[in-house]
Formats: C-alpha cells, sequence, structure tokens
C-alpha cells in the first residue's frame, strides 16, 4: 500500500521525459537564449563592478558634469560629474538584490501560510481574510506607507515590496494544496496514518515547488520594477545609494538636454525586466504538464 502512495506521488512531483524535452525546447529558442545570456551578463557585471576599473559612482566633479559620450565615460556623466556606466552598472546591484530578495521574502512565508490555508480548513478562513485585506490596498501605495513609516533603506524597501506579493503567493500554494489534497495517494497516505508534518513535506510541497518558481521569476522582476518607482518618485532607496530608479530619477530634470540620463537606465531596466519574463514563460511552459505531453 505504502509502494503504491508513493509511485502515485512520482508523477506529480518528479519532471518526465515529455517535461524535460519541453524545459530543452522552451529554453533552446532564440528569445529565451537571449534572455538568458543579458540577465546572465548583467548578474556577473554586477558582481564585478569593482573589478572592471569603473570610475567611482559616488565620485561628484563639478567640472565633468554633463559631458557627452567619451572614451572616458561611454555613456557620459551626470548633473554632478558621475560617471552613468558606472551607477548604471552599481545601480544592477540593488536592482538584483531587491529582486531576489523580495521573492525570497514572499515566497517562504507565502508557502507556509498556504500550505496551512489549504490543508486545515478552520485556519483557512483566518489566513485567507488577512490576505484579501493586504491585497485590499494597492501594492505601490502599501509599500510607499511602509517606507515612510520605517524610513528608507535597503532592507525596508525590500520588506515593502514583499509585503503586497506574498498574499499572491498564498493564494497559488491554497490552490495547489486544495487540489492536492483529494488526490488518491495523498488519500492512500491520510488512510495510513501517516503524520501531518511528513505528509506535507513528502506529498504536498514538492508539488507546489514547479508553479513557485514560475511565480518567483514573476515577482523578481515586478519588485525590479516597484524599486525604480519607488525611487523614481523620491521614496525609495535613499538618493547617495546608485539604483535605476534613483539614476532615472536625476536624469528627468535633464531629459531634453540629455536624454541619456533616462535612456541608459530605462533600457537597461526594461531589458532586465524582459528577460526574467520571458525566463518565466519559458518555465512556465516547461514546467506545465499539458505542455509536456504534446511533445
Amino acid at each position: 500500500m505504502t509502494t503504491t502512495a508513493q509511485s502515485a506521488a512520482l508523477p506529480a512531483a518528479a519532471a518526465g521525459p515529455g517535461r524535460f524535452l519541453t524545459l530543452r525546447r522552451a529554453l533552446g529558442s532564440g528569445p529565451v537564449l537571449f534572455a538568458a545570456g543579458f540577465l546572465g551578463l548583467i548578474i556577473l557585471t554586477a558582481l564585478a563592478a569593482n573589478l572592471l576599473g569603473l570610475a567611482d559612482p559616488m565620485a561628484i566633479n563639478p567640472m565633468e558634469r554633463l559631458k557627452g559620450f567619451s572614451a572616458a565615460h561611454w555613456f557620459g556623466t551626470d548633473a554632478y560629474g558621475r560617471d552613468v556606466l558606472s551607477r548604471v552598472i552599481h545601480g544592477a546591484r540593488v536592482s538584483l538584490l531587491i529582486g531576489v530578495g523580495t521573492a525570497i521574502a514572499a515566497l517562504i512565508p507565502g508557502l507556509i501560510l498556504g500550505v496551512i490555508a489549504g490543508y486545515f480548513r478552520y485556519a483557512d478562513m483566518v489566513i485567507m481574510r488577512i490576505m484579501d485585506g493586504i491585497m485590499s490596498v494597492p501594492g505601490i501605495l502599501l509599500a510607499i506607507a511602509l517606507v515612510a513609516v520605517t524610513g528608507a533603506n535597503i532592507f525596508t524597501v525590500l520588506i515593502a515590496i514583499a509585503v503586497p506579493e506574498f498574499p499572491r503567493v498564498v493564494r497559488l500554494v491554497r490552490g495547489l494544496v486544495l487540489g492536492l489534497r483529494d488526490e488518491p495517494y495523498v488519500e492512500a497516505a491520510i488512510s495510513l496514518g501517516t503524520p501531518t508534518p511528513r505528509l506535507m513535506v513528502r506529498h504536498l510541497l514538492p508539488n507546489t515547488v514547479p508553479p513557485l518558481i514560475v511565480q518567483g521569476t514573476f515577482i523578481f522582476a515586478s519588485a525590479i520594477l516597484a524599486e525604480a518607482v519607488m525611487s523614481f518618485l523620491g521614496v525609495g532607496m535613499p538618493p547617495e545609494i546608485p539604483s535605476w530608479g534613483n539614476v532615472i530619477a536625476e536624469g528627468r530634470m535633464y531629459f531634453r538636454m540629455k536624454p541619456e540620463l533616462i535612456l541608459v537606465p530605462g533600457v537597461f531596466l526594461a531589458l532586465t525586466v524582459l528577460s526574467v519574463n520571458l525566463l518565466g514563460d519559458a518555465m512556465r511552459d516547461a514546467l506545465d504538464p499539458k505542455m509536456a505531453r504534446r511533445v
């Protein structure tokens, strides 16, 4: 009986040959390869920013302010004489950190609360009403309010962006667990007296991982945009910290004179978000059993 229950769980938790072929096909397309290459380049450049011999992104040089493209400053300088390329590359660190941190901060509590809400009926009502209350407030307004109360720094901005995101993770996991709870292999495990913690770890949690991976990519992209919007509005990262939102905000006063002050970080921001979304779409197609059966 135990063998039957475990074998029934394998198709849902493990990727079969069809899913592997779908994954290889999805990740091998031209747009996805471009997205993976660009995102990998951004990550490597951000990590190695101090080793590239770039100018200090914080160094102010009034004699070099608003310079155009040159060998010394590939994308020119801003109104304070700071190198735009250096600020954009160092700003990628902030954006990537915010994206990864927000995804982790939203997925972990969302997974825990979602499993509890989906499995225990008496907890479902309480948890989901709290999630509905959080989701009733526009995400960007809630994030701005949290930063205004706690102060602007990278940790508070990360948490402020994660709070509006994690109710969506709770709803996703809850829906998955509600469907899995009536599966034959789960019922067989319950009838055998499997302890609830072991049931969750061995049969429920593995089946929520693929959708959570895809959801995490979209949270990553959404967090990068949210940080840029908040910083542009002046309620995100402190002005002295180079971030894509801050660089764009500082360049808006000189847009007619030097549009590249906004266009350069804007292009990096747009391509990064596009790359993450393309990878997320490819992973969603690869991890969807319906797509795997089409191979």
